[in-house]
């Protein structure tokens, strides 16, 4: 699969929400995830993702993560 411009998707998640400790990936309310978006690639998930976590610098328990979507989708790493 090829996007406009003519390169791989390499779909990425941005999401996060309030950790319930530091020590471990658990949500404190699956309810109050915060699901950013889905972008075409790397770079820009990444983008995305340090403007969401300079805006909760100041909670320590919020987090946000980018998920590498493809790796999901394509576990095995064929181009189909």
């Amino acid at each position: 699969m090829t996007g406009a411009a003519g390169k791989k998707q390499l779909l990425h998640l941005v999401f996060g929400g309030e950790l319930s400790n530091l020590q471990e990936v658990e949500f404190r309310d699956l309810n109050d995830l915060d699901i950013v978006g889905i972008y075409p690639d790397y770079a820009s998930a990444l983008t995305v993702w340090k403007s969401k976590a300079q805006q909760t610098v100041d909670n320590a328990h919020m987090r946000y993560f980018i998920v590498h979507m493809h790796r999901l989708l394509d576990p095995v790493g064929k181009d189909v």
